[in-house]
């Protein structure tokens, strides 16, 4: 298939899956639920924290969470007390268990506390030119673990410097940067420009990726995520993360 017929292909299927329809079998569902800012970009980045394994359990476990913090993410996140935040000490969802979660609250009121934002966490103190996934996602890590934590948890943060492929991150970006009218991703971050977003990469875009020679790397690292991203860029220099949604559907729908 040449770069043209790959491309219209492509954004066949980028068409046809990225709209609202896509909301209900998927866990981007779960910040979809909310309208104020902050509870959308703290229920996507948690949410976005357990996504792996069946997608039907992720979603579930994500209500759960949010159930326990009252469906007011924010406003939990800011001012829970001690014994409202020990709700979350059951929460299991495979390894993430009560004390990643417990953390995992500690630890983003500091960013509020001293960021203001999931977003500032992100990128502030970055040059415009080094906001892409990888700077962002390894800058906000070493931020989220200035927390008091137990060494388990570092697990559930990856990190793109020591080779991860970081899908989740990924994933998480890709929610929160993405602005093309569609009414799946969320496009409320203006501080990291789509066209330096990188692929969530997982079993179904790495196999697609490879079957249609975009990624020849068999290994699903964070050099499978640059070659496979370089590739998309070629296709649309200005959203190339765009196929994650027809390259995940023709993994997870089209059984391609």
């Amino acid at each position: 298939m040449n770069t043209t017929d790959l491309k219209s292909f492509l954004d066949e299927k980028y068409n046809l899956y990225n709209n609202k329809d896509f909301i209900g079998t998927d866990p981007i569902q779960i910040p979809h639920q909310f309208a104020k800012k902050e509870d959308i970009e703290i229920a996507g980045f948690l949410i976005a924290t357990i996504a792996w394994g069946q997608r039907k359990s992720i979603i579930a476990n994500g209500n759960k969470w949010m159930d326990f913090m009252d469906n007011n993410p924010h406003e939990f996140i800011t001012n829970a007390s001690p014994k409202e935040i020990s709700r979350l000490d059951n929460f299991v969802h495979r390894t993430f268990n009560g004390t990643d979660c417990v953390f995992f609250i500690k630890s983003l009121r500091n960013i509020y506390k001293k960021f203001g934002s999931m977003e500032t966490a992100f990128t502030d103190g970055l040059p415009a030119n080094k906001r892409d996934s990888f700077n962002s996602i390894a800058l906000f890590r070493e931020r989220f673990f200035e927390t008091k934590h137990l060494p388990r948890s570092q697990k559930h943060v990856s990190n793109p410097v020591t080779g991860s492929s970081s899908k989740r991150l990924c994933m998480y970006l890709r929610w929160m940067c993405r602005n093309d009218k569609r009414g799946v991703d969320f496009g409320i971050w203006n501080t990291i420009n789509p066209k330096d977003l990188y692929l969530p990469l997982d079993v179904h875009t790495g196999n697609v990726g490879r079957k249609l020679g975009l990624l020849n790397r068999t290994q699903n690292d964070w050099k499978a995520v640059e070659e496979i991203t370089i590739n998309l860029r070629k296709l649309d220099a200005k959203d190339p993360i765009k196929y994650d949604f027809a390259l995940f559907g023709l993994g997870a729908f089209d059984k391609f």
